[in-house]
């Protein structure tokens, strides 16, 4: 990787890290714009952010998804390690059937790690069309629904066959583009000697499609929830509730117009009950706020909490969406699904979290304040 000035990256496609003066990796990412991505990291004054960057660029988002998670697993650099413990990372694994399937999974046995598996999972996707793999255990005598896709390779295929199949996936998965590309280009002009041409015109085509895949393919696409959160204009409110068993048990509400906190939006709640319960505090604040008719409706209320939480804030509200953000696993509830924050791109998750956090601040604080009035 090549280091650059802060004030002129380029907008290619690629991976970049942050280091520290000692030349350590804290932080490394990809992007299909890495001057944008990283001007996302700046606006928000991510930990990690330092003027220290190195870039390298690649032709396509497959590569960069490949890199990634070569220079991830070399360096180890602090701030993903923070963001993903082992057990979070994806890896590509295999069966150990006669016909081996793909999995993707935990299991750090196999090839990774890879920080999205949504992303590995479209890449993977795309080159099954090349590299087709059974999908069960025990194919059919007959051809599958999968085979008229060309997703499979049908009843029979010779294992040779099958396991060339299995390695050319795992050797582009590894960074071995080009070895496998002169294989093939190898195999096609054996074939023109022989005069087997439609033999070498086959190859040919799959070398193409290699290609094609590689160059083209779409893997860091946005989801409708994060399409819904970057819109810069979005009212966002979030809640917490704060207490020590149930004693002085506070409320507060945080506005995000955008991206942006807007301070003298915020707002505490001194929440009447004094039992434990944090869905029934969290029932009171709401209910509280959707009382001011003078205060503008948010276009997305966040909760923190799981699906308790979340359905009572739906109970409450009817034009307004509410998500909710379970701590321990870092697990969105929205719109009906339960995602990751692992799987979504990084410069939205951390607008997520900085949303959750920024309210439990906000919490904290006041019940501190109400606490040291009573001490």
């Amino acid at each position: 990787m090549k280091k650059v000035n802060p004030l002129k990256i380029p907008s290619v496609c690629g991976v970049y890290a942050f280091s520290n003066k000692k030349g350590e990796y804290l932080y490394i990412g990809k992007a299909k714009n890495i001057k944008k991505r990283i001007k996302s990291h700046q606006t928000r004054k991510n930990l990690f952010v330092t003027d220290n960057i190195k870039i390298e660029e690649k032709d396509s988002e497959f590569e960069a998804l490949i890199l990634e998670s070569q220079l991830i697993k070399k360096y180890r650099p602090k701030h993903n390690v923070l963001w993903k413990d082992d057990k979070e990372y994806f890896y590509l694994n295999k069966t150990k059937n006669k016909y081996p399937r793909l999995l993707i999974n935990h299991d750090k046995k196999g090839l990774g790690p890879f920080v999205k598996g949504k992303e590995l999972k479209k890449a993977l996707e795309a080159l099954r069309y090349v590299f087709p793999f059974y999908q069960y255990k025990k194919h059919p005598q007959k051809k599958c629904s999968f085979c008229y896709l060309n997703l499979c390779p049908g009843p029979d295929i010779s294992l040779k066959e099958y396991q060339k199949n299995i390695n050319s996936i795992f050797a582009i998965f590894s960074g071995k583009k080009k070895s496998v590309l002169n294989s093939f280009r190898k195999e096609m002009q054996r074939y023109s000697l022989n005069k087997e041409y439609e033999k070498a015109a086959l190859v040919r085509d799959k070398i193409l499609a290699i290609e094609k895949i590689i160059f083209e393919a779409k893997i860091m696409q946005k989801s409708s929830l994060e399409k819904f959160f970057r819109i810069k204009e979005k009212r966002i409110e979030a809640y917490d509730v704060s207490n020590l068993q149930g004693e002085k048990a506070t409320g507060a509400m945080v506005v995000f117009l955008g991206r942006k906190s807007a301070k003298h939006l915020y707002r505490k709640f001194k929440i009447s009950s004094n039992k434990p319960n944090d869905t029934a505090m969290l029932k009171e604040v709401l209910l509280r706020r959707l009382q001011h008719k003078e205060w503008p409706l948010p276009e997305l209320i966040l909760i923190d909490g799981g699906k308790a939480q979340l359905n009572i804030a739906l109970k409450l509200t009817k034009d307004i969406k509410v998500a909710a953000l379970a701590k321990k696993k870092n697990e969105l509830f929205f719109n009906g699904q339960k995602v990751f924050l692992k799987d979504l791109p990084d410069d939205f998750a951390h607008l997520i979290l900085n949303i959750r956090d920024e309210a439990h601040r906000f919490a904290i604080s006041y019940h501190k304040k109400l606490r040291n009035k009573i001490d």
